[in-house]
């Protein structure tokens, strides 16, 4: 046990006020300057602590692991999930840990492997039509098609519809909803949350466009049991192993709208970054286009393990550029964090960016090789490492079936068409997930 009291204070960073306001708003590369500047631990303090928290941000794995691996309720969901509970109400993403248990033991059957790959077989068709919908050759954008496959096959595995045919919906007021909770929660200073303001109009109208969606699908599934929407019905099946109490229909939509827009933009980000970057790396593509074409069908989710390389790809693309460039937390109570002392109210923010592109951790950080992900390279790597879906007790409940369905998108597409990326750099933006920034352009060439 360590006494939280006598290890110091986590250090203050020395950057100005000015270059502080401006790397905390960068959620993705702006870590990178907190932590140069800062070390591995490091607190920024924009006020005085009864005004306005401090943030400490932890970018080593023994930190995060000392935030994100507990065993106690010493550190709460943040501002950031507040902010989304109270524009979007209670999901699993954003309850507090009490209520979050009972939700957690009633969802968690769901997303088991087994039972994700009942219904997370949805990609390699939605990919599949998209490469048929290429030329043999020319000119395509990788983010604007990313989605369009995320968009059909989440919909397909969640709501049992193609959210193709809703994206005037889905598209412009998932957005809107997403940039204003991550502006609110990083400002210092708020307006009330009674205070009438249009961009939280226009945030409230656009959660209820996107909830519409998802009660009409499962008020219809409760109609019709024979409805193919494998998700909504194993959410209305689903109950609490201890108690036995369902999930109410309030609730059950609540997690469907966060699956829906967390598992959009992660997959669609995850999948136009590896496509990118093998575009940029030929011969990497090639032994991905090798692997997925011995074999000669529809690719399921039982040929994962034969993708080992796909998967390698894969997760060197999640390294470098993480769908969740970060998390936060509050401390609810002092706690120790890589020998540093964190005060309790502090939000604490597990810098994933960070630690995946630090040099003490990742010789040649910058570098894409997809080999660091090897079975032999994975038994030499620290847990708290590589996070790109957090960790804990708390992580992404979704992580299989991301997972799952970016390696099925990433070898159906790649053994289809040969890609040759146009922009030489992944531009980003962070307003809560990562997105790219505008189209990622590329070369396709048909593969014979």
């Amino acid at each position: 046990m360590t006494d939280v009291t006598a290890l110091p204070l986590a250090p203050k960073n020395p950057l100005s006020l000015g270059q502080l306001v401006k790397a905390v708003r960068n959620l993705d590369a702006g870590q990178e300057v907190l932590r140069d500047a800062g070390g591995h631990v490091t607190r920024i303090q924009f006020g005085p602590k009864w005004a306005v928290p401090p943030i400490v941000a932890v970018f080593s794995p023994n930190g995060i692991r000392d935030v994100l691996g507990r065993n106690d309720p010493a550190a709460e969901r943040c501002t950031v999930h507040e902010e989304v509970r109270h524009l979007a109400g209670d999901s699993l993403f954003v309850l507090p840990n009490e209520p979050w248990l009972p939700r957690k033991r009633a969802l968690q059957p769901v997303f088991t492997k087994p039972n994700v790959r009942t219904f997370g077989g949805q990609m390699s068709r939605a990919a599949q039509a998209l490469c048929e919908s290429w030329p043999e050759r020319g000119e395509v954008d990788l983010d604007r098609d990313s989605r369009r496959v995320t968009m059909r096959s989440l919909g397909r595995s969640v709501l049992g519809l193609d959210l193709n045919e809703h994206d005037d919906v889905i598209a412009e007021h998932m957005h809107v909803a997403s940039s204003y909770t991550a502006d609110r929660a990083l400002r210092p200073v708020r307006a009330p949350r009674w205070l009438p303001t249009p961009a939280r109009a226009r945030a409230r109208a656009a959660v209820a466009a996107m909830r519409k969606v998802t009660n009409e699908m499962l008020q219809a599934c409760r109609a019709d049991p024979s409805l193919d929407a494998p998700l909504v019905h194993a959410l209305l099946g689903a109950t609490d192993p201890a108690t036995g109490q369902p999930i109410s229909d309030d609730d059950i939509v609540n997690d469907l709208l966060i699956f829906m827009l967390a598992g959009h933009d992660t997959t669609a980000t995850a999948l136009t970054y590896a496509l990118w970057v093998l575009g940029h790396h030929p011969d990497a593509q090639h032994r991905v286009a090798e692997e997925a074409g011995r074999i000669n069908r529809e690719l399921t989710p039982e040929d994962v393990p034969q993708l080992g390389y796909t998967v390698q790809v894969l997760h060197e693309a999640l390294r470098l550029c993480p769908p969740a460039a970060g998390v936060g937390r509050t401390a609810v109570r002092d706690i120790a964090v890589d020998g540093y002392r964190v005060e309790a109210g502090s939000l604490v923010l597990v810098g994933i960016y960070a630690v995946h592109r630090d040099p003490e951790y990742w010789p040649q950080p910058l570098t894409f090789n997809p080999d660091r992900f090897s079975p032999e390279a994975a038994k030499t790597r620290d847990r708290w490492q590589f996070i790109p879906f957090a960790g804990g007790a708390r992580s992404c409940i979704g992580e299989h079936f991301a997972r799952l369905e970016t390696t099925l998108a990433l070898a159906t597409i790649v053994r289809s068409h040969e890609i040759r990326s146009i922009d030489a750099e992944f531009a980003t933006d962070v307003p809560f997930t990562t997105v790219a920034k505008g189209p990622i352009r590329a070369h396709v060439t048909a593969r014979r």
